[in-house]
Parts: C-alpha cells; sequence; structure tokens
C-alpha cells in the first residue's frame, strides 16, 4: 500500500511517501526547531495550535525503521524546504536527488535568521556529486525507471508525474530571481486510480502552464497539497476549480496569511498542520484513501466515532 506522511515542520515542507515498492521518497525537509514568534490562542473557532508541536521528521523517519530514502526531491531551493538537509544525508542513505537547474546565490549579506549557512553550504556540495547521491534534473513529461516506468518501460512503478518545472520556467525563475516559479509539481498515481498532486511552492505561471498541458491529469484529484503551504499568492486561484480536490492539506502559516477563501468559496475541504498536527494517508483503504491525524482532540471534533490505529500512529477521520 502506498502511505503518505504530511509532517509538521513549522512554516516549512516534508512529505513522506511509502511505496508499495518499498521506496521511500522524502519531499523537502524542515527540522522542527523552534520558531521565535507568538502563535494564536487555541480556540473552539478551528485554531488548535499545534504549529506549537512540530515534529522533528528525521526522528518520524528513524521512528518508522527507514535507513534509506529512494529519492529526495527538493522541489525548489529556498531554505524552509531545506532546513536540515545536511543532517537528513548524514542520518540516511540517499539514493537519488532530484534538484532544480536553479542558478540561486546567497551571499555575505544573507541574513540567515532561524535557519543554517550549513545547510545551503551542504546544498551546494551534493548539487555537484556524480556518485551518491545520483543528482536528477527532471522535467515536465519527464519519464524514467522506477519513478513513473517499471523495467519493461510500463507506466506505473512509484507513479510521481512530472507536471511542472519546465525548462522555460526554470530560466524565467533564474532571470526574475522568483525561484518559486522553478519548482517542482509532481502527481501521484496509485496503483487502484487515485491522484494526489504535490505542489511545492507552485505559483500561477507554473498552473497556467499545467492547465494548458496537463489539464486532464488534474483534473478531480482526490487530494491536494496546496501551493506555497496555502498561502494567499495575490494570483489567479481558478487552477482549484479544474483540480477539484476532495481534500487540500495545508502546512503552516499565520492565519491571515492562508488562502482559505479560495477553497471555501469553493466548498472545497481542507485540513491545516495547525488543527491536525501530521496527516497520514492510507492510499489504499478499503473503500478509499483513509485519512488519519496525530492530534486526538482534532480528530473527536471531526469524527465523533474516530478511533486510534496502531498501524498508521494516528486517529482516523474519514475516507475520501
Amino acid at each position: 500500500m502506498g502511505v503518505i506522511h504530511f509532517l509538521n515542520v513549522n512554516e516549512g515542507d516534508c512529505i513522506l511517501v511509502k511505496h508499495p515498492s518499498g521506496h521511500n521518497t522524502v519531499i523537502d525537509i524542515s527540522n522542527g526547531s523552534a520558531l521565535e514568534m507568538v502563535f494564536e490562542s487555541a480556540s473552539l473557532s478551528g485554531n488548535h495550535n499545534q504549529k506549537n508541536y512540530p515534529v522533528n521528521p528525521i526522528e518520524h523517519l528513524s521512528d518508522l525503521g527507514i535507513k534509506t530514502i529512494f529519492r529526495f526531491v527538493l522541489t525548489h531551493p529556498d531554505m524552509d524546504h531545506m532546513d536540515g538537509i545536511k543532517e537528513l544525508f548524514e542520518t540516511f542513505e540517499v539514493l537519488n536527488f532530484w534538484d532544480t537547474e536553479n542558478t540561486k546565490v546567497m551571499d555575505e549579506n544573507t541574513s540567515w535568521g532561524k535557519y543554517k549557512e550549513e545547510d545551503w553550504e551542504f546544498y551546494q556540495e551534493i548539487r555537484k556529486s556524480d556518485t551518491s547521491p545520483k543528482v536528477m534534473h527532471l522535467y515536465s513529461g519527464s519519464y524514467g525507471q522506477y519513478y513513473n516506468q517499471d523495467e519493461n518501460g510500463n507506466s506505473g512503478a512509484d507513479g510521481l508525474y512530472l507536471l511542472a518545472p519546465t525548462p522555460e520556467l526554470v530560466e524565467e525563475a533564474n532571470r526574475t530571481e522568483e525561484y518559486n516559479d522553478c519548482s517542482y509539481v509532481i502527481l501521484y498515481r496509485t496503483g487502484d486510480g487515485k491522484k494526489v498532486v504535490f505542489a511545492g511552492d507552485s505559483a500561477e505561471k507554473t498552473w497556467d502552464y499545467i492547465l494548458e498541458n496537463h489539464k486532464e491529469d488534474v483534473t478531480d484529484v482526490d487530494v491536494l497539497v496546496a501551493p506555497h503551504h496555502g498561502r494567499k499568492t495575490g494570483g489567479n486561484d481558478e487552477y482549484l476549480d479544474v483540480l477539484n480536490p476532495k481534500l487540500t492539506l495545508f502546512g503552516n502559516a499565520q492565519s491571515q496569511y492562508l488562502g482559505y477563501d479560495s477553497w471555501n468559496t469553493r466548498n472545497l475541504d481542507h485540513i491545516t498542520n495547525n488543527e491536525a498536527n501530521c496527516i497520514i494517508l492510507n492510499t489504499a483503504g478499503e473503500n478509499g484513501i483513509d485519512v488519519y491525524v496525530t492530534y486526538e482532540t482534532f480528530a473527536r471534533r471531526r469524527n465523533e466515532e474516530t478511533f486510534f490505529s496502531n498501524e498508521y500512529n494516528g486517529w482516523y477521520i474519514m475516507t475520501i
């Protein structure tokens, strides 16, 4: 079965996909270090304050008994997506590294804030690797063994299909230094036809391209991991009319920055890490995708008949 862990990692991203093949895919990393900011208090209006309780993804993966990461995907070169990359690669054997051909530079005037310069320096070193991990620069429409083709060239394998970026989007991002525009967007197809979209920090230019070239692929998806953690972008949100996700997962950001209105006006269901803490999806549930969360209070509020699953270490809330 395919199992997705959408981890509660501060205002960054980290997603684990455990494939039926036994491969593990990790998309982005944020290591759960303390944030120096004041969060909203928990309230009956829905804010459960779980971004005060982030998990350390390296500990989470270790607790699952993971020793090898078959592929690590860095969606784009922002620090909140590589926060802890050095420790990740030093803790686990990483076989393949999906990078973008970005030209982003950090100089002596960079203010690192809560992030570590050593992570950026490590990233620059592994980009040059010609041994292990294998560095890959993939583009929209790429096909290859293991990630979406089996040994006989048939579609499937780990079910990861590249929707973006294109060489043109990467070139434009490098020119404008708007690196969200070169973000990976990945469609994960399960063996029984379910569709999950990992949207990275993709923005309007990317979605214009996807809707023009991959509209059928992204029509009526089951789960969307919201672009840019669900933040308001000021751009066109009409892509939601095509994707029409049954469930959208929002990362952490202060509430005033999240684009709830785009989902609420379309009556689209969504869950945030701040409400649920970690969210686990069993994509091979008997009746669909089973959704579990690690925060019991939210689970009981969402589903009075919730129950705890030892297998997924979470509280069942729904099937989609």
